[in-house]
Order: structure tokens, then sequence, then C-alpha cells
């Protein structure tokens, strides 16, 4: 539940269309329903303008698609990240209209019309290995109305082929960059743009990558100072810091 379905409950209510005793039935959820195993946060989109997703790994394919059909009974777009095949199968079996992402990891169902958000997202990966990170962040940034523009496999092995994707660069406002072994390209591409530069190291590299620590802390002590940094492999949180910036932007 977001303000703009309030604001329809509301309205349906005044409009004699709805009476009040069924919309105490639709609120009753609010602002979370327990199903034992979990406890789905249906208030999530209204108090913060995004609603609860759906962390997959750990959980057993019946709870992905327990959680993820209480959320689509209220009537909300659903996102669950981290996607077991197994339980994309058994989601999508229920929800045929669901849409699986199997590169990003991802699954999600569209109920309501979202208003792609002006401004661009860019979203960059050093090399193939980072795929799946990169495709979680520009599948969330999709799923959140945005519109964005991919640009893969542009190492700093290579400048030349970051290069040539300049203008689309500068098209960007607001740039998510993944990259692996020692995270260098975050700062590369700050030094050509002046949008918000969101680096996500992924775990990939060889023995003394440390799984995604050596590009951490090669991002955290960038020398480009309009950088934001995420954890290790969060492409789903750096799409949502993309997409809170872009947010604020269009309400200030």
């Amino acid at each position: 539940m977001n303000a703009d379905s309030v604001l329809r409950l509301l309205e349906q209510i005044r409009d004699g269309t709805l009476t009040p005793e069924a919309a105490a039935k639709r609120l009753a959820t609010l602002p979370y329903e327990d199903l034992g195993f979990a406890k789905v946060d249906h208030h999530r989109a209204l108090r913060t303008g995004m609603p609860e997703v759906i962390y997959a790994a750990g959980k057993t394919d019946e709870q992905v698609v327990s959680i993820f059909g209480r959320m689509a009974a209220s009537g909300a777009d659903v996102l669950a990240t981290r996607v077991a095949p197994s339980a994309a199968t058994a989601v999508l079996a229920a929800h045929p209209a669901a849409r699986h992402h199997p590169v990003a990891r991802t699954v999600s169902l569209r109920q309501q019309e979202t208003p792609i958000t002006a401004g661009n997202i860019a979203v960059l990966c050093a090399g193939t290995s980072d795929l799946p990170v990169a495709e979680e962040a520009a599948a969330t940034a999709e799923f959140l109305g945005h519109d964005v523009s991919r640009i893969t496999d542009v190492g700093v092995a290579g400048l030349h082929r970051l290069l040539a994707h300049h203008a689309r660069l500068l098209e960007a406002k607001v740039l998510i960059v993944c990259a692996g072994m020692e995270g260098a390209l975050p700062s590369v591409v700050a030094g050509l743009v002046s949008a918000p530069v969101i680096a996500v190291p992924t775990s990939v590299g060889y023995g003394a990558a440390f799984g995604g620590v050596a590009a951490l802390l090669g991002m955290l002590n960038s020398c480009s100072p309009h950088i934001g940094v995420v954890n290790i492999d969060n492409g789903f949180g750096a799409a949502c810091l993309a997409d809170a910036i872009l947010r604020t932007r269009s309400t200030a």
C-alpha cells in the first residue's frame, strides 16, 4: 500500500463505491501481516516511497511463494531478489504474469501503473563476470520505474571501450558502476561526469581480491569526491539509492 492506493481508498469511501467496513478490512494488514515465519510490511511504501522487497536467499521455495503471494494479494508491485531457480519456477507457477530475470536472479510482478521517473540511470560493469550484480541493479531500477541504460564490459584494462560511451555517460542523472578486481572503474567514470556515481564492488577476482574486499577498499579510497559506495555485490542497494536520489530531486 502506497500513498496513491490510500487516496484511492478514501475516494471510494467518499464516492460511496466502498463501505467503511470493506475499507477497514483492506487496512487490517497495516502496518504488517504476520505469516508466522515472516512479517510482511505492507506499510513500507507509504512510509518510504518504496515497497518491501523479498530477499529470497536463505528462504525455502515455499516461504518465497507465500510471501510473494501475500504481497501480490494486496495489489502491490512485488520484487524478489537473489531468487534460486527452483523458487523462481514455483513463483511463476503461482503467478504466471510475473517476470523472471535469471541473470539478475530476480522475479517481479507489476500490478500498478508506475510512471517513469525523470532522469536516466546508467548501469555499468567492468567485465562480463560482473553482470549478475549489474543486472540486479538494472532490474531493480526498472522495477522502481526508471529508464536504464546498460553499458557492459568497459573495464579499465581497455579504456577506449569506456570512452566510446562518453555521450551516454553524460546523459545519465545517476550512474551505478560495478567492478571487481581492484575496483578502479568508478573513479575513472566519476572523472568524466558531474552526476552522482554509486560504486558497487563485486566479489570477482583472484585470491588477493579477497572476495570483493580489495575492490571495496579501493572504491572507499577513491580520489573522486562524488562517489558513494555500497556493500559488496549489492546491486539492489545501489538501485535503491539511485531511486532515492532521483525521487528527492524531482520533489525538491
